[in-house]
């Protein structure tokens, strides 16, 4: 049979187009989310070839997880809500009678941190004996381990190999009895994991503990902290503040340390020491004063003329976070015009005559209010 020279070229196409593996491609070939967020990868086969079929798999061959969707004909790969385990690298392959192809793209999945200590505690050890606690953390990116007791802000001196950071004790002594925190902390977030180490005393050394080891009290008030020891003989119980002199209105009996009238700048940590013979034993309690606010106004009183622009500042003193709230005395709403701003503004563009007044600001937090009062005048 004689083909005409057209048919002949049809036929040559159609069979070269026949006979050509695919050539396949993945988009975006990386990609970067945060964990719970989701991402797509498209898998196309080049022209000049067709696939028969295109399948995606984990590079390492592990099947597909549950939150892994794939679109119609599979050339779309979609992880919903993803999570740490999805990262990795994934191959689409195409493929037909004459041969196949293949494209990887890479998923990296960021993530707060996640911290396991070992041993987890709380750990219970005689005086004397060497202590130490692992500390690991998963996370991406990389997170930073530092170690810290609780109550203090130091960052103590650990061991940090690969992805370990160790905090270790060569011989315990009672003093070193407390809760210890790993804080890992990386972009995405900060995650602390606690661990109490409790030192048992050889015989007759002292062991110090406190009733609180952390209080938050109001300014004014009377603060009691009591210490207690074990020990023979019996140890002698003193207190001391941090890198500070205990306050000037404080009595000590019989290990409880009284603070009368407290404020601001007694805030910090206390130490007990128990003392005998033996050694000595430390306790910590961390205290923090809060106040509520005290409110100034900046001017007190202003003049202006007809047209000036306002503006007075309220100031406040006390525990943060504070709120200021404005209001014309006698009235029952600003003038119009009349604007306030979170930091405690009262701004009015142009004054009237009719702006004249006192205007009084109330500062406002979680422990109580203060009021403070300014006067405007306007004359033409």
């Amino acid at each position: 049979m004689d083909f005409s020279p057209g048919v002949l070229i049809l036929c040559s196409l159609l069979c070269s187009v026949a006979g050509q593996a695919p050539v396949v491609s993945v988009e975006p070939r990386s990609a970067t989310v945060r964990q719970g967020e989701s991402v797509s990868f498209r898998c196309q086969v080049g022209s000049g070839a067709t696939a028969s079929s295109l399948v995606w798999k984990r590079a390492n061959n592990q099947a597909l997880q549950d939150n892994i969707k794939l679109g119609p004909g599979g050339s779309v790969l979609t992880v919903v809500n993803t999570r740490p385990g999805n990262q990795g690298q994934y191959r689409c392959t195409a493929s037909n009678s004459a041969g196949r192809s293949t494209a990887t793209a890479v998923l990296n999945v960021k993530f707060a941190p996640k911290v396991q200590l070992t041993p987890a505690g709380p750990l219970r050890v005689r005086m004397g004996e060497p202590v130490s606690v692992e500390c690991r953390a998963t996370g991406r990116p990389r997170p930073k381990l530092t170690w810290k007791r609780q109550g203090s802000t130091l960052q103590l001196v650990t061991t940090e190999t690969n992805d370990v950071n160790t905090i270790q004790w060569p011989a315990v002594h009672p003093e070193d009895s407390g809760v210890y925190i790993c804080q890992a902390v990386n972009n995405e977030g900060v995650t602390e994991v606690k661990v109490e180490v409790i030192v048992e005393g050889g015989p007759g050394a002292p062991v110090a503990s406190v009733s609180n080891t952390e209080m938050t009290v109001v300014e004014g008030h009377t603060v009691t902290m009591e210490c207690q020891a074990t020990g023979s003989p019996l140890p002698v119980i003193t207190w001391f503040k941090l890198r500070a002199p205990l306050p000037w209105k404080h009595t000590v009996a019989g290990g409880v340390l009284t603070l009368t009238s407290v404020g601001r700048q007694d805030s910090g940590q206390y130490i007990c020491n128990a003392t005998n013979v033996h050694g000595y034993s430390e306790a910590y309690t961390q205290m923090e004063v809060e106040s509520p606010p005290y409110a100034t106004c900046l001017p007190e009183q202003v003049r202006l003329q007809p047209g000036d622009a306002l503006q007075v500042q309220c100031l406040a003193h006390g525990s943060h976070p504070i709120r200021f709230e404005w209001s014309r005395v006698g009235r029952a709403s600003l003038p119009a015009g009349a604007e306030t701003t979170k930091d405690g503004k009262l701004l009015i563009a142009h004054v009237k005559l009719s702006d004249s007044g006192t205007y009084k600001c109330v500062a406002t937090n979680h422990i109580g209010s203060s009021e403070t009062l300014a006067k405007v005048i306007v004359k033409a």
